[in-house]
């Protein structure tokens, strides 16, 4: 009997949820899209290698999903996460935009970047290391951001965040100092590890400028603060995955999309949010065990995230982009 009305119970509340849901004409904060659902599915099957994905409209509280749980390897999308470290020390006062730091020749280290190339010693504020770790993904400035606020920061902000399965290993090929031991899965992941979902909501934390923690209100400065950070994320200089087919859109603006990268042989990932007609729109795509290695502009893993980003785009706002909002605070998802 017990079990009976308790059943009645449930019912009744689901019940009475949805139709308050309906009433007041908003979407349930996860809603997955089953027709849009299918669609992705066809695009990543045809894919030769696997795919994980998460994407949420921010106003609408419709989802979509591949995989969003499984930890990933993330190359350079773990950026995020110390540029998400450096807001909040700024935001902290410890640390501060115009800090002073020096590139010597020992820092400098191969892949991505351009300060591999200029000569030594060279003075810079950790505002341009973060500037060209986002935009460039310089993977000299992105270690020389990493010594100014530390990793173990880092991961201690990630941890705070509730992000379990989000993590920086270590600098960018760069030897482990004497005496630091990895965790037994660096060696799987490399740089950095995430999920679809974890990195989904730390692009949305910073997209919406919410850096208090739960229950303290917002500063005056965060806007200013978010502001830097997100112009940094709108110049992105590589655009051949979400932004691909979406640069091309009815009311596309140069600020339309904020979005970082990251690339191995056999992995390409982005993540970013997307400003529609329709509300903001998070994406958080990864490929990986890829079977094309190439790096050319028709690299199927990045061709793959641009198919499944217009398929998104195109299936919750037919409308097309719009110029970023001008009030972060406007657009700040609600909190679990």
């Amino acid at each position: 009997m017990f079990a009976m009305q308790t059943s009645w119970k449930y019912l009744w509340l689901v019940a009475t949820v949805c139709l308050a849901t309906a009433a007041s004409g908003q979407a349930p904060l996860d809603q997955s899209d089953t027709a849009l659902q299918k669609n992705v599915q066809a695009i990543a099957a045809a894919h030769h290698g696997s795919v994980a994905l998460f994407a949420k409209n921010l106003k609408t509280g419709e989802t979509v999903a591949l995989q969003p749980d499984r930890p990933v390897q993330t190359a350079s999308v773990i950026k995020l996460g110390i540029l998400y470290e450096a807001l909040e020390q700024i935001r902290e006062g410890k640390a501060h935009w115009d800090d002073k730091l020096t590139l010597n020749k020992a820092d400098q280290v191969p892949g991505s970047g351009l300060l591999l190339f200029f000569d030594t010693p060279l003075p810079l504020t950790l505002k341009d290391a973060l500037t060209l770790m986002v935009v460039m993904s310089d993977n000299t400035a992105t270690n020389l951001a990493m010594d100014h606020i530390g990793i173990p920061n880092v991961n201690h902000r990630l941890a705070e965040l509730g992000l379990k399965d989000t993590y920086l290993y270590k600098k960018v090929f760069t030897a482990n100092p004497p005496g630091v031991v990895m965790p037994d899965d660096q060696k799987k992941f490399g740089l950095g590890k995430t999920t679809a979902r974890e990195m989904a909501g730390l692009m949305t934390k910073i997209a919406t400028c919410d850096l208090a923690e739960d229950g303290a209100p917002a500063r005056d400065t965060d806007g200013a603060l978010c502001a830097v950070a997100l112009h940094m994320l709108h110049v992105q200089f590589y655009r051949n995955a979400i932004p691909r087919y979406l640069d091309g859109m009815k009311g596309a603006t140069g600020d339309s999309i904020a979005n970082k990268t990251g690339s191995l042989d056999a992995v390409r990932n982005d993540v970013a949010t997307v400003s529609t007609k329709n509300g903001l729109v998070v994406i958080s795509c990864f490929t990986f065990e890829n079977t094309d290695h190439s790096w050319g502009t028709e690299q199927e893993g990045e061709l793959t995230i641009a198919k499944i980003s217009r398929e998104i785009i195109q299936s919750w706002s037919p409308q097309g982009l719009a110029a970023w909002p001008a009030s972060a605070a406007s657009t700040q998802a609600p909190k679990p």
